[in-house]
């Protein structure tokens, strides 16, 4: 990444009440939901964003065969139409 590109950043708090700060990769949508692709120094993550205008906030996905779809889906678009 460049020293000039600006990103979004988040804090997600734990179970165990520790904080992380993640860069806010991509937002998209699929099957009427909102997912969030966030990326910190050692990991990516994935997340559902609920909730409508100011009152949104971030929900992990367990499900690891869900997680694995949207994360598919994701690759298959970005290979469609790459950034530039």
């Amino acid at each position: 990444m460049a020293e000039n590109d600006v990103r979004d950043y988040v804090t997600i708090e734990d179970a165990e009440g520790r904080e992380k700060q993640y860069a806010i990769e991509a937002l998209f949508d699929m099957d009427e939901n909102v997912y969030a692709l966030l990326s910190a120094e050692d990991e990516t993550i994935l997340m559902r964003v609920e909730g409508e205008g100011d009152e949104q906030y971030l929900v992990g996905i367990t499900d690891p065969e869900e997680q694995a779809a949207i994360f598919d889906a994701y690759q298959i678009a970005v290979d469609a139409a790459p950034a530039e």
